[in-house]
């Protein structure tokens, strides 16, 4: 019969597997949100069809992608009464309000308005239904603000107390909510959001693009030239801040949670006069060295403390029960900043591209943002992997430790549940992601040219054929 500690590596793997599936919908729809609503934006601005071609495009992608968020996120929220009830009950006095509040102000505002954004364009007029979209793309951002509040005060917990039941209790709401971390890792995520949709809109319209090229008449990829477009411009500018928040993020880790950086940069051992960056290398715990390790003298002293010669402390001044799983979290943080140099360098070709009036005939760079396509969701994946695994052994990070906080379940019921979830994610999940891979492999229909902006849709001159029900124009299943 499996073990306990079989048990809760099982519990802790379930739970893993379907925050791995959830998170790359909601980095998508935050995104995708605020593109749509962009938009709408500039539709209404200029009048220009375009715009609004894409928006039909996109909408019934994020029509998919939002409802596959919500179900993987409803099926998470269960475990935390079956595989973690010991975690719900110790911190239920201050997380289960944080994850009301995200029900009371995203969820409402997301239902109240998503309707109207799908599938009322024909029915309210333009700009309440603008109105609507501006609406689920806020709720979008306050379902991130409460999540990540909730999952900050894991990582750097304050304004609580414990009661005689062991219970953390409120005692300052606003130190709860904007704890030490939770600025820094809501800018880094949202920014993260914003870049993996760039890159998802500017695969799909470079694809269009190099296909246009191979056939023997190009069709008019107005659209595809304009998403890519904006895409580009998203992951010129974006991608120099994201850099910059994620330095700022790291400098926050280092001083709240250090043996996280210590695990990320691989030092195991102190250095008084000057820490070397660790560029590759196979960190060996047992041993407490990297092996085979590539490094740059002083770097790493001089990106955390801003001098070549300023100390850093290692692993040895932790105790070997508080370390996290290294192996794991050194090398999710480099395909994390990887994948972050590589966009920065998609968003600089494209600039050089662009002001070369190559933009939108280089093969070369389009190749390159196909290929960069997923790339925003494997950095979210393994951004998400080295801050959770980096908070190992505890789930509230120096307060209650992980095996502390499971449910008593034996081994085989978790095993099996755990099947169960991989069975059914698999089957579904990947027909829904196959299904919005068909949706953008059509191109953007081209729609009437004359809209004036401002006008109601039905007097603009883009009522649909009268054999098409108006509503078809947006529906997802399309």
């Amino acid at each position: 019969m499996l073990s306990q500690v079989d048990a809760l590596l099982l519990a802790r793997a379930q739970f893993g597997f379907t925050v791995a599936f959830h998170i790359i919908f909601p980095a998508f729809s935050i995104g995708l949100a605020s593109y749509l609503a962009v938009l709408e934006a500039l539709w209404l601005a200029t009048g220009r069809q375009v715009f609004l071609d894409l928006f039909k495009y996109w909408i019934k992608i994020f029509a998919v992608a939002f409802a596959m968020g919500v179900v993987s996120g409803l099926v998470m929220s269960y475990q935390f009464g079956t595989n973690w009830s010991v975690f719900s009950d110790r911190t239920g006095p201050v997380l289960g309000p944080l994850m009301a509040y995200e029900v009371l102000s995203a969820f409402f505002l997301e239902a109240g308005f998503l309707g109207v954004m799908l599938f009322g364009m024909h029915k309210v007029g333009p700009r309440l239904h603008f109105l609507a979209t501006l609406m689920v793309a806020l709720g979008t951002f306050f379902s991130a603000f409460w999540i990540l509040s909730v999952n900050s005060w894991m990582h750097t917990p304050q304004g609580h107390g414990v009661n005689e039941a062991g219970q953390f209790v409120p005692l300052d709401w606003w130190a709860i909510v904007f704890n030490p971390s939770f600025p820094y890792r809501l800018v880094h995520m949202v920014l993260a959001a914003y870049l993996t949709t760039a890159l998802v809109v500017g695969a799909v319209g470079a694809w269009h693009l190099l296909r246009d090229r191979t056939r023997a008449v190009t069709p008019d990829n107005e659209g595809a030239r304009t998403m890519f477009s904006m895409a580009m411009w998203m992951a010129a500018v974006v991608a120099p801040l994201q850099i910059l928040a994620g330095d700022a993020h790291g400098l926050n880790t280092l001083e709240h949670q250090p043996a996280k950086v210590m695990a990320m940069e691989g030092h195991f051992r102190s250095h008084p006069d000057g820490a070397p960056l660790v560029l590759f290398g196979w960190p060996d715990e047992a041993a407490g060295t990297v092996r085979y390790a590539i490094e740059v003298p002083k770097l790493s002293s001089l990106i955390l403390k801003h001098s070549l010669d300023a100390p850093l402390a290692g692993l040895d001044t932790v105790p070997r029960e508080n370390w996290p799983p290294v192996p794991v979290v050194f090398w999710s943080f480099r395909v994390m900043v990887g994948l972050g140099f590589a966009i920065l360098g998609l968003g600089m070709l494209s600039l050089w591209a662009r002001v070369r009036g190559r933009l939108h005939d280089w093969a070369l760079l389009h190749r390159f943002a196909v290929l960069m396509g997923p790339a925003g969701f494997v950095a979210v994946l393994a951004g998400w992997i080295t801050t959770e695994v980096g908070r190992q052994p505890f789930t509230v990070y120096g307060l209650l430790r992980t095996a502390e906080s499971a449910s008593p379940l034996s081994a085989p019921a978790v095993a099996s549940s755990l099947l169960a979830f991989v069975v059914i994610y698999f089957a579904v999940f990947s027909m829904g992601v196959i299904y919005i891979l068909r949706l953008a492999s059509r191109p953007p229909h081209r729609g009437e040219p004359g809209v004036e902006p401002g006008l109601p849709i039905r007097t603009a001159g883009i009522t649909p054929a009268p054999s098409v029900h108006p509503d078809r124009v947006l529906h997802p299943a399309e």
